[in-house]
């Protein structure tokens, strides 16, 4: 049971007053921050602004105090916005309850059972494909409030918004443009300026003042929602099995995005702060947040990337700040929570389109294209289509069948060239033995075997090396291809040895994994000089350095 410890417990053994003080501000800092995201997140998935607050609130709280993570923060997410829109739509909010409740339960059993290592059969290229999916829907679905459209009827799927915004476009409404042009222009230039300050907390200030001020014609959240300043009450859903067999897909949809969401929050997480978290702990907590957040009228939580790096950025190092963040908003939702009702509703579509934006990883999205064999770049293609147009269930089903059919192809093609030989003439003659190899003691040499996929990827990550070590040789001549996960975690090697003074080497690199990283300029980003053509080639430079 060693391994289900919550790093919260882990943290408080060496838990400092100094420490202590840089988690209350960071999580502070987090909490002006998740504020509005809160808020706007919430909205965009059909429920009232107070949901979004619970969830940060319940969730937050939960996931800080049972996470496997040092310093992520939860609450609700983009990603689920859509997800849950269509839920509360067809099922109402008991069945978003039921659903969120099921969900953190597949989520604990997950954790108990050690699947938290299985993210890595989630290529890469999916992840991303739906990720910039959902950040296209997350804008499609802002489009009315920002321009202030009055839509003839109430749609779930993206499409059918769309088909809306062209059918209404004549309700247009001039003064919310201009109000969501300010918010966008106040959520970019702010922070070119201003560091501390959020600058979503400005843009909600200075257009509420404007509308009220001047008397706008411009819709509110007050103007649409009941603003309710009150506590969590706890809210047993009905889970009859007529509901629970209509909303497991949903519970697995959930499950699923928030364990791939809240591992990869992770994951950023570790390499910003060089520590590690327990992945399968991480999912206990996920699940028992989700379902709390259920309990007490929340929706689906997971870690937000974003506001991760925020408490990173602002001196978090423990799950206190997680806490205090969730605290806070707390005494916001009692105290302040009234005042929310003079938001601008153009100004929550600009915040939501900032999101979105950066949520989408365009420039990871074209790179991508540009530099992936077309079997990666087909699959991120298909996701992406398949969020956008259907759902996300379908997207990532899809897109793991052809990515495993893609794979199994290329892995044929490469059995089937022949006269292919990876030793070296020198090797062959005693008899391939590296240890009787002369190696420098300030050189380590690691082989990898086999082909570099995304299944395979994590494994170059493990590589750990002794103090004193200044080279690092890979030996690749068995490595007969690679794809786009397993290039970026080479990369991700590479930088981090560089940050290390230690240089990177590459011994045989076969034919189609140097294309590869010829094409996405990471040769020429380690240097062609450290590319060697045989092991005896490689120990030779890394000799002189």
């Amino acid at each position: 049971m060693k391994d289900f410890i919550p790093q919260f417990f882990l943290s408080m053994k060496h838990y400092t007053r100094e420490q202590f003080v840089k988690d209350v501000v960071s999580g502070i800092i987090v909490a002006i921050i998740a504020l509005p995201l809160s808020i706007a997140l919430a909205l965009a998935s059909g429920v009232t602004p107070e949901q979004g607050l619970y969830t940060a609130i319940v969730a937050g709280f939960v996931i800080s105090f049972l996470g496997g993570s040092k310093v992520q923060i939860a609450g609700p997410t983009a990603a689920f916005a859509s997800i849950v829109a269509g839920i509360v739509l067809k099922n109402g909010l008991d069945g978003l309850a039921a659903a969120t409740v099921m969900a953190g339960i597949l989520l604990v059993i997950m954790g108990f059972l050690r699947l938290g290592s299985l993210i890595r059969f989630i290529p890469y290229t999916i992840t991303t494909g739906f990720t910039a999916g959902i950040a296209v829907t997350i804008f499609i679905g802002q489009i009315k409030d920002f321009l202030g459209l009055t839509f003839e009827k109430a749609p779930v799927e993206t499409m059918e918004k769309l088909e809306q915004v062209v059918r209404t476009i004549g309700t247009f409404n001039p003064m919310a443009l201009v109000i969501g042009m300010i918010a966008l222009a106040v959520l970019i230039i702010w922070p070119r300026y201003f560091k501390k300050v959020p600058p979503s907390l400005i843009a909600v200030i200075l257009t509420a003042a404007l509308v009220k001020v001047l008397d706008l014609p411009v819709h509110t959240i007050g103007d649409l929602y009941t603003i309710s300043p009150s506590l969590p009450a706890l809210h047993i859903p009905k889970l009859s099995f007529a509901m629970m067999g209509k909303v497991m897909p949903d519970a697995v949809t959930i499950a699923v995005l928030a364990a791939i969401e809240s591992l990869l929050s992770c994951v950023v997480a570790d390499g910003m702060i060089g520590s590690r978290h327990n992945s399968n702990m991480e999912l206990i907590a996920q699940g028992v947040g989700n379902t709390f957040s259920a309990l007490f009228g929340g929706i689906p939580a997971t870690g937000a990337i974003a506001r991760t790096a925020a408490n990173v950025k602002n001196g978090g190092r423990t799950p206190v700040a997680g806490m205090v963040h969730a605290v806070l908003l707390l005494l916001i939702l009692v105290f302040l929570m009234p005042y929310a009702a003079l938001i601008p509703m153009p100004t929550i579509a600009a915040i939501l389109f900032i999101v979105a934006y950066n949520m989408s990883e365009w420039r990871e999205f074209v790179s991508i294209v540009k530099t992936s064999p077309k079997s990666d770049w087909s699959v991120l293609v298909v996701t992406f289509a398949l969020t956008v147009v259907f759902d996300l269930v379908m997207a990532i089903g899809v897109g793991l069948v052809i990515a495993s059919l893609l794979f199994m192809k290329r892995m044929a093609d490469v059995a089937e060239v022949n006269g292919w030989r990876y030793l070296d003439d020198e090797e062959d003659t005693d008899g391939d033995h590296i240890d009787l190899k002369p190696v420098p003691g300030h050189v380590a040499v690691f082989e990898i075997n086999g082909p570099m996929f995304f299944g395979a990827a994590d494994k170059i990550s493990k590589v750990v090396l002794e103090d004193g070590k200044r080279v690092l040789i890979l030996r690749m001549r068995s490595v007969p291809a690679m794809d786009t996960t397993a290039l970026k975690s080479l990369k991700k090697l590479y930088n981090g040895l560089k940050r290390k003074n230690i240089t990177l080497v590459l011994s045989h690199v076969n034919e189609q994994p140097m294309s590869m990283m010829e094409r996405a300029g990471f040769v020429d980003d380690m240097g062609r000089e450290n590319i060697a053509g045989c092991i005896d080639d490689a120990l030779m430079r890394a000799s002189v350095l």
